[in-house]
């Protein structure tokens, strides 16, 4: 069974905990199964790694502001590269097959923005650990779990989700050919444009 940071984890990063969101000990005890002490601990944990922060007595999930979703997206990409870079080189047969395949199946699939984005992380996570780079995957389930804390999915934004699957067929390509400066360039490409449409979405929320 999961211990409870991890089930904690893993209802904000499926969004069921969003940033803004108060978290309360015994709620999550009874919600897990789990008794209070290590519900606590766990929120003690989540807060020493930013995930939480306190609200008077209350813990809420964080909210990233816009020079730490700047900070992120550098990072982000800077690490993609690499792990795109590395598959390049050491990615199997097996592997290229199994994330064109979840291309294919996103394009099939419904447009639902949220569905989407679960299976974008699972396509990312699989483009991580074909770098066969266990030191770069752990560094990018970090930057995952920060990412988590943005409030909305950019591929809610109107066509990005087509766009988006068209630079993960980029990637791919990239990397069945080996050619690393180009899996490099295609996933720069594809973050840059997340960013940048993050950034549309941010303004007209606040236009809004």
């Amino acid at each position: 069974m999961k211990d409870a940071y991890t089930l904690i984890l893993s209802a904000i990063d499926a969004g069921e905990y969003r940033p803004g969101d108060r978290l309360v000990e015994s709620e999550l005890a009874e919600r897990f199964g789990v008794s209070r002490t290590p519900v606590r601990e766990a929120l003690q944990r989540l807060e020493t790694q930013a995930m939480l922060v306190r609200d008077g007595r209350s813990l809420i999930v964080a909210t990233l502001d816009h020079n730490q979703l700047a900070e992120l997206y550098t990072v982000r990409a800077e690490l993609e590269a690499l792990a795109a870079r590395l598959a390049a080189r050491h990615a199997t047969p097996e592997e290229v097959r199994v994330l064109e395949g979840m291309i294919a199946e996103d394009r099939d699939s419904g447009r639902d923005p949220e569905a989407l984005a679960r299976t974008n992380r699972r396509f990312h996570h699989q483009l991580h650990l074909a770098s066969h780079n266990r030191y770069l995957v752990q560094q990018l389930d970090l930057v995952r779990r920060s990412m988590a804390l943005m409030a909305r999915t950019t591929l809610a934004a109107e066509g990005r989700d087509e766009t988006a699957l068209d630079e993960h067929q980029a990637i791919v390509d990239a990397i069945r050919a080996g050619d690393g400066d180009g899996a490099d360039r295609a996933v720069r490409a594809h973050i840059s444009q997340a960013w940048e449409t993050r950034l549309k979405l941010d303004a007209e929320r606040v236009d809004g």
